[in-house]
């Protein structure tokens, strides 16, 4: 088999012979590209997903927020500032949530300012609480604390599981020979969903013991 094979190589042209081993290397060349390329999109879908994981938090977090602030007002009458600045942040944690593709670098900063701002207020408040017993006796009140500390847990587990997925494809978009393709079909670098203050890397601790 091997000697007829050589036999019908020996048979061709020159021009043949090179057009043969050139279709063989496009081939591979295709074959590579769509490995590569379909490579880069289950990485970037993984990470697309896990984003929207912490999105179902950062949203149960957001509509707890103003129950909290509603049952705190009757005992908190002096700190109607304090109050009114949680909200505040709270809305503009919102808006930037809302409509956020974390494929925007541009929006995804936005997103960790305003959660890094949300994140200050909240500590502010609970600190403030600590002077209101009546207040941390109430029964509404330590279930939405309770609520909000388990969704700031799962927040935080939703951020690493990003995190990971984005380093993943990250590394994939800058090594050899990946990133050739990751050039060629825009396959951008993903943002990290990094604590950009220290109440919000300390996540917020509420305690009504």
């Amino acid at each position: 088999m091997i000697e007829s094979l050589f036999g019908n190589l020996a048979a061709l042209g020159t021009n043949e012979v090179i057009l043969m081993v050139f279709g063989a290397i496009v081939l591979l060349l295709i074959f590579w590209l769509i490995g590569g390329y379909n490579g880069l999109v289950r990485l970037r879908n993984r990470y697309r997903n896990a984003f929207a994981q912490i999105d179902v938090q950062l949203k149960r977090r957001h509509d707890l927020i103003p129950n909290l602030v509603e049952t705190a007002k009757g005992y908190m009458k002096h700190e109607s500032e304090t109050l009114e600045a949680v909200i505040e942040a709270r809305n503009t944690a919102a808006s930037a949530r809302k409509g956020l593709s974390p494929d925007d670098a541009g929006q995804m900063k936005g997103l960790m300012a305003a959660e890094a701002g949300l994140g200050s207020m909240l500590g502010k408040f609970f600190a403030l609480s600590e002077a209101y017993p009546d207040l941390k006796a109430n029964q509404n009140m330590m279930q939405l604390s309770e609520e909000l500390t388990s969704t700031e847990n799962k927040v935080s587990f939703s951020r690493q599981a990003y995190n990971d997925a984005v380093t993943i494809y990250n590394t994939q978009t800058e090594t050899i020979p990946t990133n050739i393709i990751a050039g060629m079909f825009s396959f951008r670098q993903a943002v990290l969903f990094e604590v950009t203050n220290a109440e919000e890397r300390e996540r917020v601790d509420v305690s009504f013991d």
